[in-house]
């Protein structure tokens, strides 16, 4: 039996990041069920680093988050993962979503918005930019926690499902599928749709952690110059779309649409949606669809995420329900969640951060 003071259950953005943040002090093994590290949802984001995204408390650790992203340590990566593009807020009537006030935004009347979106539709009358918004490399950024994890001492072990975990005044004592045994000090649910599913198979109360399909598409354009575009979105959050490439966007209709957790796959109608919602947008002719998925994003009830440990069992750490902001914010999330394990300080970079919003004791 293998015997370690922290057991991560789920290798994304989530496990990964707080495994590199933690495996220096503790003996840490973290389980993957998939062939590979972030195949669901880590894997399938289309991620950006939007402040406004996800409210203030969200906004909190996105801000936290940016230097990390824009200029990491040099142990870490030799280069940053950001790229700015901006992100324009469309609107027909003129309102916009609720921004934080900490958010630097700008208004952008018609004139502008058609020489930054040429072929932009005349209903589209205003614009709410926000120059911050960035391109994610997400492979890069999950490669390289997983590469600091292992350097520091962690072990990673993929197709290892938790079938089942019991609690007793020795720790935790998990089975996985293969039949082999884990004794665990603590064990952190980081299984992003499958959070819920791990609690039960732990003994413990689920939280209401609730698996969304986004759907994405890759569109083929009659027209060039596309891979600069700002991020485009509308106040309604109906879709959004960026350039991808000299011809291509990617491009989504926003959709969040209940599922069970699974290997998501697009369905036509989704697809369809968001050509229909592009075409309202701009005239430009569309010439393929040359790719299309989806991924799952989970939220907690009130969309916040769930950091800490459950209030009603000893040792099973909570940190799910990242939603759509799980990769910008993963700097700062799994340096406040390090924190909340016993023998940890905060890091400067969280220090000014609260965690009591966070906490699942909120559910209970």
């Amino acid at each position: 039996m293998n015997m370690v003071d922290v057991l991560i259950v789920g290798g994304g953005i989530a496990g990964a990041s707080l495994g590199a943040e933690i495996a220096g002090q503790r003996s840490v093994l973290l389980v993957e069920a998939e062939s590979h590290c972030g195949f669901h949802s880590t894997g399938r984001s289309a991620a950006f680093w939007l402040e406004s995204y996800g409210g203030p408390v969200v906004a909190s650790l996105s801000a936290a988050s940016r230097p990390f992203l824009d200029r990491p340590p040099a142990d870490f990566s030799e280069g940053g993962f950001l790229r700015t593009r901006g992100d324009l807020h469309l609107s027909r009537d003129g309102e916009l979503p609720e921004i934080p006030p900490t958010v630097e935004t700008r208004w952008v009347e018609r004139p502008e918005l058609e020489k930054l979106l040429p072929g932009i539709k005349a209903e589209w009358r205003r614009a709410l930019f926000e120059p911050g918004c960035a391109d994610i490399d997400v492979a890069g950024l999950h490669s390289a926690y997983l590469r600091q994890f292992r350097q520091s001492g962690g072990e990673v072990r993929t197709d290892s499902t938790l079938v089942s975990a019991q609690r007793s005044s020795n720790g935790w004592r998990a089975r996985l599928r293969d039949g082999s045994e884990i004794q665990a000090q603590v064990i952190v649910n980081a299984a992003g749709a499958w959070a819920d599913a791990v609690a039960i198979a732990c003994g413990v109360e689920p939280l209401g952690i609730q698996p969304k399909r986004r759907t994405m598409v890759q569109l083929r354009l009659g027209c060039s110059g596309l891979r600069d575009l700002p991020l485009v979105d509308d106040a309604a959050g109906t879709f959004y779309f960026k350039g991808e490439g000299n011809q291509a966007i990617w491009l989504s209709p926003h959709d969040e649409i209940d599922s069970d957790p699974c290997d998501a796959v697009p369905e036509e109608i989704d697809v369809a949606t968001a050509i229909d919602r592009f075409e309202s947008v701009v005239d430009w002719r569309i010439e393929a669809v040359e790719r299309k998925w989806a991924g799952l994003r989970s939220f907690a009830p009130d969309r916040i995420p769930v950091y800490g440990f459950d209030p009603d069992q000893a040792g099973f750490f909570w940190f799910a329900g990242q939603g759509g902001f799980g990769i910008q914010t993963a700097p700062a999330a799994a340096k406040l969640s390090a924190a909340l394990l016993p023998g940890s300080e905060p890091d400067p970079m969280v220090a000014h951060i609260e965690p009591a919003p966070f906490s699942p004791a909120r559910f209970r």
